[in-house]
């Protein structure tokens, strides 16, 4: 027998181990099974598991069950990415904690790599650890790390081919640089923060002495770097001046003004400074103005501080001391006109925390314009498809406008690129030193690159290097392309088009056929969670509160497509409720020895109301398959809720209670009744147990004898016989439902006593509603609390009406309540009502509310609207039944 409690933590520690010892994880390219695969998007090594982390790898979780019952060979490709940046900054925070004032610079390469292996050993299956409190089931056999020996291969491989290639090359370019950390960084590390800042407004003469022209900049200590000002083809205010030269305050370099579409006639005062070195649109004006002479000039430092292309007052200053050090300089030679308070964006550091630095360095870069290419026609082919679809869109504007990637990142932990130098400078790209070696010749000294490559490039290639690429494995045979890949929208450009463009390059086919985006999990108010914010919901806490299956399912059945989930403590612990709920029901059951027998099927049962749960089961499972194919994880999740908790729980167990009462004395309907309760429950439990597989999982086993071993994780999808659903029995029992629900409905509006029973009478009743009648009148009496039925066409004076198909149901409340109380009690509610309704529509009215307001407080108002208002008619249509207009 089954606790009375359920205890989540005790299901979900014994279960786990017995699931991963079972050996059902695992995948089989041997096996003549369909394959099923899904390349789990890689979290860093550094990590823990995030709300983020939990929603992705649920969603994952369930397709994996899901198909895994199916019979598919199914294969979850689990592993961890070395983070380049993200581990480097761990580890340089643990040698500055450690108390020895120690650098990675002053331990050197080699022996700062060593301690960064060993960190990896002894915390990287941090992550994995917590993934397995969620109960998720990749085949840890095959998990992989992005610089493990054979991914290692795969990356020199595809980096030395695509060199040979043309499609990687080294340039001098603008980057995201992080001062802090001395490297590049990609836009997804830069985090935009709204700071409030100053425009400063500087005047610089004109060459020839006629005048000056003004120019408004947020970073003035880059004046030292201006190679042009800028101003609008069509701005009449400046024509004469093009073509002119101006000089620069401070360091006094002649510069020539041009004129250039970039420019904002209406910003400013419509002339800008072109600082090419230090600022990205700056430095595509530079690019279209290369034959007016404007000069490259890098004022920085890698760490910051101004360099000597500075005058030399400046020299060794902090970018920020430098900065005002130019102001002061400007004012004192009555160059600044002004300073004006101005909040503008900043980018920073995601990781360091410092303002990144538009900075000009030589780096190795990949032409992801002639990559994108094939990855765009396979998408508007449908060799890939996005869902939802309008996530193609994004894909598509981002791959048209695609830049050069810049991949090489000054980090030591990470790829290091496969690229030596002689004494020359000469390059020599190979897989192995000593292919770089025979390239150069004997004798020849080399040195390798020091820079590594951008952790993207590496995981730009999982879905191939993780099955053997570039051995030709039967993984590779089986499992690429995948089925779908489940990820972020933030991601879509820096992983999934990447993977599309290296997999079309390398393997001739996509890496997935679809790609399920999900939204983003935010707060109860709609907002983003942020530990600054101290609104975030710790994954691990939940589930150690409310259990995993609690939150798993709250994640599905929140997954809605294009809609952000709004994650609070209370919806969690709803589905917990629903965790016990089902756990009671079993119990119930186990009580009335409503156990499987496995010699009962389903097509045995006769009786109206066992054939009706047989036939909604049949709609239930049809249900979930149809919108776990369309990827509607929210419905689907809903689908086997609403069964669960209603029709099973609610409806039928309650139905089915006279026909286990002693009071019953046909065993055979008794026996009946019982092998149905018993079937559909075993069913219910493999029907949730993707979403819920601790809490089925053990009431699977507590249930009923089976063979040792037997989990239900390892159990097949069920097949039922369409002929198991009945028209007429669905018609029947969906009648007497109606019937029960509208009944209640009326007595709760009309404040009727829970414990009040009350005379039913059916007016034009049809042969078959009376017929009806009679077979469910104990039922009907004891679930809608009813003293009698009767059929008749009488209705006494202060009774309430309502219609269920073509019959009229009367009740005589007037026996039972105090109407003229009543009518009191339904005219205050409505003037409440309609007193919301007005506060409502006035601040909807409210045009500087609505235009400020956040999107979720609007959508909150119309919904309290919408509610307010069905109350409203539902009160006031119980009003005028009582005999008040």
């Amino acid at each position: 027998m089954l606790d009375k409690t359920f205890d989540h933590g005790q299901i979900e520690k014994r279960h786990y181990h017995r699931w991963e010892d079972s050996g059902l994880f695992a995948s089989d390219p041997k096996s003549a099974a369909q394959g099923y695969c899904i390349m789990m998007p890689p979290p860093n090594v550094t990590g823990t598991l995030h709300m983020g982390h939990a929603f992705t790898m649920t969603l994952q979780d369930v397709l994996i069950r899901y198909h895994r019952m199916r019979g598919q060979d199914a294969l979850w490709m689990p592993g961890t990415d070395h983070a380049g940046i993200a581990t480097q900054m761990v580890v340089e925070r643990q040698l500055a904690a450690d108390g020895q004032n120690m650098s990675r610079r002053d331990m050197g390469r080699e022996a700062f790599l060593e301690k960064v292996w060993k960190w990896k050993e002894y915390s990287g299956g941090t992550i994995t650890s917590q993934l397995r409190r969620l109960g998720t089931t990749p085949d840890w056999s095959r998990e992989r790390f992005t610089m493990d020996d054979g991914l290692s291969e795969a990356v020199r491989k595809v980096f030395v081919d695509l060199y040979k290639e043309g499609l990687i090359y080294k340039d001098k370019r603008l980057v995201n640089w992080d001062p802090k950390l001395q490297t590049a960084v990609s836009d997804l590390e830069v985090e935009h923060r709204e700071i409030k800042g100053k425009m400063y407004h500087v005047r610089y003469p004109l060459e020839d002495g006629s005048g000056s022209i003004s120019i408004a900049t947020t970073r003035p200590e880059t004046i030292l770097a201006d190679g042009a000002i800028a101003v609008h083809p069509d701005d009449e205010r400046y024509k004469d001046l093009v073509g002119k030269f101006a000089v620069v305050p401070v360091c006094n370099r002649i510069i020539p003004i041009v004129a250039d579409a970039y420019v904002k006639s209406d910003f400013g005062s419509g002339a800008v400074k072109i600082t090419a070195a230090h600022d990205f649109n700056d430095f595509e004006v530079y690019k279209r103005h290369k034959d007016k002479g404007i000069p490259l000039i890098n004022l920085m430092t890698p760490d910051g501080h101004m360099n000597e292309n500075c005058p030399e007052d400046y020299q060794g200053l902090d970018r920020f001391e430098a900065r005002k050090k130019i102001i002061a300089d400007l004012e004192e030679l009555e160059y600044l006109e002004k300073i004006v308070e101005h909040p503008h964006q900043v980018p920073y550091g995601d990781r360091s925390g410092v303002p990144i630095e538009p900075y000009l360095t030589d780096q190795w870069y990949c032409n992801a314009g002639v990559l994108a290419k094939p990855a765009l026609e396979a998408v508007r082919s449908g060799k890939t498809e996005f869902v939802p679809k309008n996530w193609e869109n994004t894909f598509f504007d981002w791959l048209e406008n695609i830049q050069p990637w810049c991949i090489s990142r000054q980090l030591w932990w990470g790829h290091q690129i496969p690229a030596w130098y002689d004494e020359d400078g000469t390059v020599y790209v190979a897989e192995t030193e000593s292919d770089a070696q025979a390239q150069a010749g004997a004798g020849v000294k080399l040195t390798r690159d020091e820079d590594v490559l951008d952790t993207w490039f590496s995981s730009a290639l999982w879905p191939f290097s993780t099955l053997g690429w570039p051995n030709k494995t039967p993984e590779l045979n089986k499992y690429y392309p995948g089925d779908v890949l489940v990820t972020g929208f933030d991601i879509i450009f820096f992983w999934v088009a990447r993977m599309m463009m290296m997999g079309i390059h390398f393997m001739g086919e996509v890496p997935f056929k679809k790609v399920y985006i999900h939204a983003l999990v935010r707060d109860a108010k709609g907002q983003k969670m942020s530990k600054s914010k101290g609104n975030v919901i710790d994954p691990l806490e939940i589930i150690e509160k409310y259990g995993a299956d609690a939150l798993r399912f709250c994640m599905t059945a929140m997954a809605a497509q294009g809609r952000d989930v709004k994650l609070s403590e209370e919806r969690i612990e709803g589905y917990r409720n629903f965790a016990t709920k089902l756990w009671n029901a079993t119990r119930y059951c186990e009580m009335n020895g409503c156990n499987p027998n496995f010699d009962f099927t389903p097509d045995q049962a006769s009786e109206t109301v066992n054939k009706w749960i047989i036939g909604e089961l049949l709609n239930t499972k049809r249900g979930i398959e149809q919108h776990l194919a369309d990827y509607r994880f929210n419905d689907a999740a809903n689908t086997i809720y609403q069964f669960v908790w209603g029709t099973f729980c609610d409806w039928y167990l309650e139905f089915t209670k006279p026909m286990l009462g002693e009071g019953n004395t046909n065993n055979a309907l008794k026996q009946e009744t019982r092998d149905t309760i018993g079937w559909v429950l075993d069913q219910i439990l493999v029907l949730l147990n993707p979403f819920m597989p601790f809490i089925t999982e053990e009431l699977y086993e507590s249930i009923a004898v089976r063979p040792k071993d037997q989990l239900l994780m390892g159990q097949k999808w069920p097949d039922y016989d369409a002929k198991l659903y009945q028209q007429s029995s669905a018609d029947e029992i969906n009648w007497l439902i109606k019937m029960v629900t509208e009944i209640r409905s009326v007595r709760s509006d009309m404040n009727v006593p829970v414990a009040a029973k009350v005379r039913l009478l059916m007016k034009d009743a049809s042969s078959v509603t009376v017929a009806r009648l009679k077979t469910y009148d104990e039922i009907l009496r004891r679930m809608a609390r009813l003293e009698s039925i009767t059929v008749s066409n009488d209705v006494p004076k202060g009774s309430i009406q309502t219609v269920v198909d073509e019959s009229t149901l009367v009740l005589p409340i007037a026996e039972i309540i105090d109407l003229d109380k009543e009518r009191e009690r339904l005219s205050k509610e409505i003037g409440k009502l309609a007193a919301n309704i007005e506060k409502i529509d006035q601040k909807l009215a409210d045009e500087k509310f609505v235009a400020n307001a956040p999107a979720d407080i609007i959508a909150e108002q119309k919904s309290r609207r919408a509610d307010n208002e069905a109350m409203l008619n539902k009160f006031s249509t119980a009003l005028k039944q009582l005999g008040v207009a």
